[in-house]
């Protein structure tokens, strides 16, 4: 049987890969209001993601903290993404050592957990990263999430002016918030608010933009007892050329199978009774 405690210090590696804050920090204040039609939103939409709209791979690292069912947590991820929809998180552990690597590919997805030489196969990418850590992503939607992107579906998406430097594009159960400040300074998207109708809403936001991109990254549920993550992202690579081996996993041949449903029920924080 997987041993809880070290599943769990694994999980919060890749949990904690994908967003960092001090416990209790405020969320972006957000303006409210019906607002007006903005007849300008979609520019400022394009001109907020003009640097990741081309990126077509994306490697980085990250140092994070933040906390996942109100237990606080610290991790380093190595990150490589690939558009449209590849994926691949190396959690880091004390004196560099790797603790799980999860790949997928389209919708399918691997996750090694190497402390426990255990492995999942195949499995729903989507599932898998919810399971570990609690967002609701894919590999597509993880790419877009930490490069802060909006999908080419946000043009069809309703515009309101909010004030001389807000506006709001919603596009199904998203709204996107884009920001300028000063009012001379390029539009950026700063958050994303998700409602999906089969899941508590949660957010991302984005602050401390260099050549375009976000350098913090904040992920957070409404439910404070889910996930509220945060990621401060360094050494990012734009477009490096990558094979279709960065998103595969070598397995060890020692390595017994865990279902999804093992690593739902161990979860990223239970310990061992």
């Amino acid at each position: 049987m997987i041993s809880r405690s070290r599943l769990a210090r694994a999980v919060v590696c890749l949990v904690a890969g994908l967003g960092t804050a001090s416990c209790g920090a405020s969320l972006m204040k957000l303006p409210a209001g019906p607002g007006a039609p903005a007849a300008d939103a979609r520019d400022a939409l394009n001109q907020a993601t003009d640097v990741c709209r081309t990126i077509k791979t994306f490697t980085a690292e990250s140092s994070v903290s933040g906390s996942v069912g109100g237990r606080g947590l610290r991790a380093r991820l190595n990150i490589g993404l690939q558009a449209p929809d590849s994926a691949r998180l190396e959690a880091i552990g004390p004196f560099a050592r790797l603790l799980f690597t999860f790949a997928a590919s389209g919708d399918s997805a691997t996750l090694v957990l190497h402390d426990d030489d255990r492995v999942l196969r195949n499995g729903q990418a989507a599932a898998v990263l919810e399971a570990l850590t609690g967002v609701p992503v894919d590999a597509a939607d993880l790419r877009e999430a930490l490069t802060g992107c909006a999908s080419s579906e946000a043009v069809a998406g309703e515009a309101r002016q909010l004030g001389d430097d807000w506006r709001t594009l919603q596009i199904g159960s998203t709204t996107l918030y884009l920001r300028r400040e000063p009012r001379t300074a390029p539009w950026r998207l700063v958050a994303a608010v998700h409602r999906p109708a089969d899941r508590g809403e949660w957010r991302a936001e984005y602050r401390d933009f260099v050549d375009g991109l976000p350098q913090r990254v904040r992920l957070a549920s409404s439910d404070v007892d889910r996930f509220d993550l945060r990621l401060a992202i360094s050494g990012i690579e734009l477009n490096p050329p990558l094979s279709p081996a960065a998103f595969e996993v070598r397995i060890p041949a020692a390595a017994r199978p865990i279902t999804l449903d093992e690593l739902r029920r161990a979860g990223p924080l239970r310990d061992e009774p």
